[in-house]
């Protein structure tokens, strides 16, 4: 006679309240993320509530649905606009995956949605993805490359990223590849700064005046201090049509100093002169320089899930944004750890530390 199997203990269902904090996608793409590396099932409530079209949009459902894949999830309430989701996460599997979320919707926001999980794999993994790589309100796809991933490395994420096609707004159509080979999440201590080493960057169009690029580039060049523009270089490209899907373009520059790698970027827009984007991108990385941050204020949103993931670490940035307290409050919700943030200098402090380090 066979003895009946132990009874499943599944965790219970994690309420989450979509409109807390900023409201907006990051919410939900990082409550995806999280759910599917702790194994935790999830229902979200009043999804993208803070948003002027509030649901989901087809970027979010291609995370979703991406995210899902990777753990075998079953997933309701996943239609255009929908306000409510319920995700409920089985078994991580590796292997290859292919995602086209449709549109110009952004291929480094569903990115960020993915790493997690595929670092959590334990073994090596990739997804193809296409979409949008140089669109508005999301991070450049050279910021993702050049700023992103060397930091992840430095916490343990072996990841590669391969661009076949570039995409803009509105016409999407870029592909990439992204593939882990191996991820060993260690807690990361980043001091300040210290001294520079040199600054690079890339200005890049397709489908339009190169003379864009050069101007983005000469502008950003120009507003750097004189300290600054010795140790500076940027590129300019202008890609060739099977190299890009559409016209647009973007700025990306990246400090790299004895500790620290600072990024900014802009994304080229119909309206906004080049002059106005080299100027942003010069103004930003100047001021994270000088207040001897260790991780730029985006890269600061984008490392707290690796960081709590690792069990720990800390780093100095410039500003803790509303994005970066509202995936802290998600993230204790999934983990035993907490989020302290403290006055250094012309920076705060970001620290990760177990639950009872804070009581």
């Amino acid at each position: 006679m066979e003895r009946n199997p132990p009874p499943r203990h599944d965790p219970p269902m994690l309420a989450i309240d979509g409109a807390h904090g900023e409201g907006g996608g990051q919410l939900l793409r990082t409550a995806v993320a999280l759910a599917a590396v702790t194994g935790r099932p999830i229902a979200i409530e009043n999804i993208r509530a803070r948003r002027p079209r509030p649901g989901l949009a087809a970027q979010h459902q291609t995370a979703i649905a991406a995210v899902a894949a990777l753990c075998d999830a079953q997933v309701t309430g996943l239609g255009l606009r929908s306000r409510t989701l319920t995700f409920t996460p089985r078994r991580l599997r590796a292997g290859s995956h292919r995602f086209d979320i449709g549109t110009a919707g952004s291929v480094t926001l569903v990115l960020h949605a993915l790493l997690p999980a595929l670092a959590a794999c334990g073994e090596p993994a990739s997804v193809t993805l296409r979409g949008g790589t140089d669109v508005t309100a999301a991070p450049p796809l050279d910021y993702f490359a050049r700023v992103t991933l060397p930091l992840l490395a430095r916490i343990g994420i072996e990841a590669e990223l391969v661009v076949h096609r570039r995409g803009y707004f509105p016409r999407g159509g870029g592909e990439v590849v992204l593939s882990v080979s191996g991820a060993q999440l260690r807690p990361w201590d980043s001091p300040d700064s210290g001294a520079l080493r040199g600054i690079g960057g890339l200005a890049h169009v397709a489908g339009i005046d190169p003379a864009i690029a050069e101007r983005m580039r000469d502008a950003f060049l120009a507003a750097l201090p004189a300290t600054l523009q010795r140790a500076a270089r940027m590129d300019v490209a202008a890609l060739a049509p099977d190299a890009a899907a559409g016209a647009g373009g973007a700025i990306v520059a990246w400090a790299e100093t004895e500790h620290a790698l600072l990024g900014a970027g802009r994304v080229a827009q119909r309206g906004v002169r080049a002059e106005t984007l080299g100027t942003a991108v010069a103004s930003e990385l100047t001021s994270d320089l000088g207040a001897a941050a260790s991780v730029d204020v985006h890269a600061g949103d984008q490392l707290l899930v690796y960081l709590a993931l690792a069990g720990g670490g800390s780093f100095r940035t410039r500003e803790v944004t509303s994005h970066a307290r509202t995936a802290m409050w998600l993230i204790e919700q999934f983990l035993p750890l907490r989020f302290a943030c403290t006055t250094e200098g012309a920076c705060l402090r970001v620290r990760v530390l177990p639950a009872a380090a804070t009581r």
